[in-house]
């Protein structure tokens, strides 16, 4: 059961007509994304976009340029960058052009899951019912026969210039090829979170991305028994932690604010890092962990591994932007901060991989709220 994922491609390719994919990766969906990036690398027929709106806009422009559609790969949680396109370009009411999504289902009702998806995955059938997109559900139970049939309705579908989508369950896909994601670089992600709270002042408040960032600062604050009021972990809302922090920065000047984000994250909503640089706010500082990936996610290479956030922060105006790629590096930037007046962004080069048994936080997401308000009001 479950549907091989190379016989998935060759069915939409040659009944579709499809042969060109993007997207933002997703774990549901790790043997798709595995098997693009095996088979065509992150170059011409395949792009990892920056969001999911923005890969919406990447298959209306081949479908404009060669009159096929485009397969368009998110999680569910994407579902809310990629509407603004979706209704507003491709809906046959508008340019009526026509795309697959396929979609990793998280949040699905009745199934356990992380807080940040459980209302998504309530929504998400009636959403796409709304948007009047018909879809099929890929699961763990859904046979070759089954998707054959649904194959033949979604080429109808396609032919009349409308969208389909493939909802993707848990276990809906296998067969992968197994991508050879890497980088050069030795530090982990865990050990500089670790430096960083360390070197940090006593009363400094931490906001940290979505996925393992945000999991290993709080396994960190755990070790140390430090307890977790002065973090606001951002379980969900990918790429919006340094507005979060900015917020909180704007509001209380004589507290530190660092802002722990991920390259992936970043990149997703990268014109907020100019209005955080804008704004001037002297007790922010901007770390991004850059991996080159999106690891949470299954580890495809973010905007192809050539991403430097310290050209970057400098062109959308910190007044001071490094990269450090050691550990002595990095304890000695955070020795020397004080001397750095004005804007300040650091861009840290971390290796790929987590530890294997990498918890998740115990605390509900509105236990760490209201004990990171009750801190940074009376902290």
């Amino acid at each position: 059961m479950s549907i091989n994922i190379e016989y998935f491609l060759k069915e939409i390719t040659t009944k579709l007509d499809i042969g060109f994919f993007t997207g933002v990766p997703d774990s549901q969906l790790k043997e798709l994304c595995d098997t693009l990036y095996e088979e065509y690398g992150v170059e011409g027929r395949h792009v990892v976009a920056a969001n999911e709106g923005a890969a919406v806009g990447l298959g209306a422009g081949h479908f404009l340029a060669t009159g096929t559609p485009a397969l368009i790969y998110m999680q569910n949680s994407g579902m809310g960058n990629a509407l603004n396109p979706i209704v507003s370009l491709m809906d046959e009411k508008v340019y009526k052009i026509p795309a697959l999504y396929v979609i990793g289902f998280r949040g699905e009702p009745g199934q356990k899951d992380e807080p940040q998806h459980i209302f998504q995955g309530e929504i998400t059938e009636p959403l796409l019912k709304l948007l009047k997109i018909p879809y099929f559900i890929i699961s763990k139970n859904t046979t070759q026969e089954e998707f054959s049939q649904w194959m033949e309705e979604g080429r109808r579908i396609i032919k009349e210039g409308k969208s389909m989508a493939f909802l993707v369950k848990k276990g809906g896909f296998h067969g992968q090829k197994k991508a050879g994601y890497k980088n050069p670089y030795k530090v982990t992600r865990e050990e500089a979170i670790e430096i960083l709270i360390k070197e940090g002042g006593r009363d400094d408040i931490f906001v940290s991305t979505t996925g393992k960032a945000s999991r290993e600062l709080y396994e960190i604050r755990e070790r140390l028994k430090e307890g977790h009021k002065k973090d606001f972990l951002t379980v969900g809302s990918m790429g919006h932690a340094s507005m979060i922090a900015l917020g909180i920065a704007m509001e209380k000047k004589e507290r530190t604010v660092w802002c722990l984000d991920g390259d992936g994250a970043a990149l997703m909503h990268l014109g907020s890092m100019a209005v955080a640089a804008a704004k001037g706010c002297t007790n922010f500082i901007h770390i991004v962990l850059n991996n080159k990936a999106h690891e949470t996610v299954g580890g495809m290479p973010v905007n192809h591994g050539r991403l430097d956030f310290k050209k970057i922060g400098t062109a959308v105006g910190y007044e001071h932007s490094f990269q450090v790629r050691e550990k002595e590096e990095l304890t000695t930037w955070l020795k020397k901060r004080e001397e750095y007046k004005g804007t300040k962004l650091l861009e840290i080069m971390v290796a790929l991989g987590a530890r294997e048994d990498l918890g998740r936080p115990v605390a509900t997401p509105w236990e760490n709220k209201e004990a990171f308000m009750e801190y940074i009001k009376n902290g």
